[in-house]
């Protein structure tokens, strides 16, 4: 087959969208509205403003290649992290994102099964877990990617839904709690049995995100328990293993749970499938919130009588590898 980027492949024309993030140092000059002053200030903190430079040109390097790629492809769109929730996906186009894997879990929860492709920037700076190709690679992946010959991994998303409707999807994981440093107040249904609980809140971790937070609140909790003699100092707090990004379950993991007359805390970790998911009724008046991928801006309040229902979504993302 030849290789040439082609929107038409064997009669299949299909768009390409190229998902793009500012770097740091376009974050900076945004706020401090000169270059000059960018410097300034990074320099008056005792940083490296040379390293901004390197990252943004880096990463400008990349995106000339992309849409020099794109370009030979024929129809494509550009689009900003930022306009993400107001986009709306064609059925058959193929997303590209440039970036760090932030962005393309971001991107993914977007999306309704359409193939995303990621791209690393910068690989002796970002490790890439879910960045397998570089700019240079995408003429040759999007003519495969096109006609289905590209193998994709499948990723189980969780999705949060609330009694009046509202929903949200999660790549990575969920966070239950209060939207400050206070306490999260809840009353947690899991495997047949009801507790009312004081927390810092819950996370619930997809198979994807079974690498990051969930693993750091299991990993502290278990080298606590180690210190104290509550566990054989054999039993290294780092053997919590990770899921598959296809996993069929859900796991999730209360944070700092407090017992009390009115509070307990024995339902403070487990995993659920699609056919028993977590229920969790809101005693916050008016802190509650519920985010997903770390993202606090994107939330939905989870205020006093609401009930969550925390499942496996019914979409599920494609990664191109």
């Amino acid at each position: 087959m030849n290789t040439t980027a082609s929107s038409r492949v064997a009669g299949i024309e299909r768009k390409v969208v190229l998902v793009t993030r500012r770097t740091r140092l376009e974050e900076l000059v945004a706020r401090h509205n000169t270059l000059a002053q960018a410097k300034f200030y990074v320099e008056h903190l005792g940083a490296d403003f040379g390293d901004y430079l390197t990252e943004n040109e880096a990463y400008a390097r990349s995106l000339r290649i992309t849409v020099q790629t794109l370009q030979e492809w024929g129809r494509y769109q550009m689009l900003d992290r930022s306009m993400l929730p107001n986009f709306v996906f064609s059925p058959s186009d193929i997303v590209v994102a440039l970036g760090q894997d932030g962005l393309v879990a971001n991107t993914l929860k977007y999306l309704d099964g359409q193939p995303l492709i990621g791209l690393n920037p910068e690989q002796s700076r970002w490790d890439g877990v879910l960045l397998p190709f570089e700019a240079k690679d995408l003429s040759q992946i999007l003519p495969e990617v096109a006609l289905d010959q590209r193998d994709v991994k499948t990723v189980t998303m969780a999705q949060a839904t609330l009694s009046d409707g509202q929903a949200l999807l999660a790549v990575n994981d969920l966070f239950i709690g209060p939207r400050t440093h206070s306490s999260a107040l809840y009353e947690l249904r899991y495997d047949g049995k009801t507790e009312f609980q004081s927390s810092s809140g819950l996370i619930v971790s997809t198979g994807l995100g079974s690498t990051a937070w969930i693993k750091s609140v299991v990993t502290g909790s278990m080298a606590i328990a180690q210190s104290m003699g509550i566990i054989d100092p054999s039993d290294a707090p780092y053997r919590y293993e990770s899921m598959p990004w296809d996993s069929p379950t859900l796991e999730f993991a209360v944070r700092e749970p407090f017992p009390s007359r009115a509070s307990q805390a024995t339902l403070v970790f487990g995993q659920f499938g699609r056919d028993d998911p977590l229920r969790i009724r809101s005693r916050m008046p008016d802190t509650g919130v519920i985010f997903s991928d770390g993202i606090e801006s994107d939330f939905l309040r989870f205020t006093a009588g609401m009930e969550a229902t925390i499942s496996i979504a019914a979409v599920q993302g494609k990664l191109v590898h």
